[in-house]
């Protein structure tokens, strides 16, 4: 079995005012598959959106270790993470973060510039808002789309430069819940067609099953590790 993400006994603790320090992460020990959705789910202070960030590189750890495709990223220095982050993963938050001046298609052009894409970038462009069901709409602008839209053109850019691992914070939190499951299966179709790796953060139950492993997470630890059948 293939393991893209592993940790190692990880904690993450911060300094108080009051010289007391707050212990956000407590020894976490996890094994994220290789081409699977995992979720991390929890309640607002559980440690997940701690979690995915140091999963991600976007901070690091106080204490353990963190492999990502086998690479030991405690003996990575900045400029060789941020080339990570950059060229092999994909980001998407609650907040869809759209650039209002840019169509749909600009949005996922801008995107592909900063990974500095080498293949054709209008097919791959088209390819995926295709994928995300927005080909008919790809020169409309962000205030011409519903939440639901924008977020999908969102996971269009996160893709579109062919990361190894997609990283999504509560990325259907400020959505309905068709539209939040819509967004779900779209995830599962990217893990099957585009053997992406995607860890995301959620507290809705609704979106349990829509998983292949979820690891339950309360005050700073993994209290649960299940597969969804």
């Amino acid at each position: 079995m293939a393991y893209m993400i592993e940790t190692k006994n990880l904690h993450k603790s911060f300094p108080l005012g009051n010289k007391e320090t707050l212990h956000v992460l407590k020894g976490i020990n996890l094994k994220i598959e290789t081409g699977k959705l995992t979720i991390l789910k929890g309640r607002s202070g559980s440690g997940k959106t701690t979690l995915l960030n140091i999963l991600s590189i976007l901070d690091a750890p106080t204490e353990g270790e963190l492999f990502i495709d086998g690479q030991d990223m405690g003996k990575l220095g900045e400029a060789q993470k941020e080339k990570i982050r950059r060229y092999e993963m994909g980001f998407v938050f609650q907040a869809v973060a759209l650039l209002p001046i840019l169509s749909a298609y600009e949005n996922v052009e801008f995107g592909l510039k900063l990974a500095e894409y080498k293949d054709n970038r209008d097919e791959r462009i088209k390819e995926v808002l295709r994928i995300v069901g927005l080909e008919k709409r790809m020169h409309h602008m962000p205030s011409q789309l519903s939440g639901g839209e924008q977020q999908r053109v969102a996971i269009a850019r996160a893709v579109a430069h062919r990361p190894k691992i997609i990283f999504a914070d509560e990325p259907t939190g400020a959505l309905d819940t068709d539209s939040g499951i819509a967004v779900m299966k779209l995830f599962r179709e990217l893990v099957e067609k585009e053997k992406i790796t995607i860890v995301m953060t959620t507290h809705d139950p609704n979106l349990m099953q829509l998983g292949d492993t979820v690891y339950e997470m309360e005050d700073g630890e993994i209290r649960d590790a299940g597969r969804e059948d």
